[in-house]
């Protein structure tokens, strides 16, 4: 359960902090940018969870780097694996993100998510950040990915995706019949702009058409109906 963004504001710190101490059978996830204040705020959030995760992010696509972070590609690759490291100094449990990863190119992605994993990750996450991805490309990227990142296989692959063109469940099931195996979803679709994935979606997916993916949750369905209405509500 990613339970918010500490940095964010002292009432999302607050909020993650309380559910970090109050959920025992699950992992919290906390998120922070690739930066060593963000991650001091993630650990004070989430340091009384029974199971800590950190989860560090930084923009990988050149439009990101020129506009938004105003860094080159070493510099990018350098503050990934530092965020990661430093967060490993909390908890073993550390996610890495590439932020609009589906727009990145592909064999900087792949150096980038090597960075993270030879820090210390043990999840690496491509997004579709702006909802921009096809499918079939999607799955494509992930393919490229397992193949041309040399220790790709000592982590979980995950998939994060929006759904500012209606595709965000398509193309996490695109990630996962790829060969990713987490993916990030949200109860309702709930999420920036046109929403996240949305959990319910990918669920009944998986349960209806088994044969298709080949991959199975341990998602009790009868509880997606109540946890949907006490979402909206």
């Amino acid at each position: 359960m990613e339970a918010g963004f500490p940095a964010a504001s002292p009432g999302d710190l607050e909020a993650v902090r309380r559910s970090a101490s109050r959920i025992r059978n699950a992992q919290v996830a906390a998120l922070a940018r690739a930066s060593k204040e963000d991650i001091d705020k993630d650990w004070a959030a989430i340091r009384d969870a029974a199971h800590p995760r950190i989860h560090a992010f930084i923009a990988t696509s050149d439009i990101h780097l020129e506009h938004k972070l105003r860094m080159t590609r070493p510099q990018v690759l350098k503050a990934a694996a530092e965020a990661v490291k430093y967060a490993k100094s909390f908890t073993e449990n550390v996610e890495f993100s590439a932020e609009d990863g589906s727009r990145s190119d592909p064999d900087f992605l792949c150096q980038v998510f090597q960075a993270a994993v030879e820090a210390g990750a043990t999840t690496v996450n491509l997004p579709d950040t702006v909802g921009y991805a096809m499918p079939e490309e999607f799955g494509a990227l992930i393919c490229y990915v397992l193949k041309h990142t040399p220790d790709i296989h000592k982590v979980i692959l995950s998939v994060h995706c929006h759904n500012d063109l209606g595709l965000a469940t398509a193309n996490s099931l695109a990630g996962l019949k790829a060969g990713a195996r987490q993916v990030e979803v949200t109860i309702n679709g709930i999420g920036e702009r046109a929403g996240n994935t949305s959990l319910e979606e990918v669920v009944m997916a998986l349960y209806t058409r088994k044969e298709h993916v080949g991959l199975t949750t341990r998602i009790n369905t009868k509880e997606i109906h109540p946890a949907s209405r006490l979402t909206s509500m």
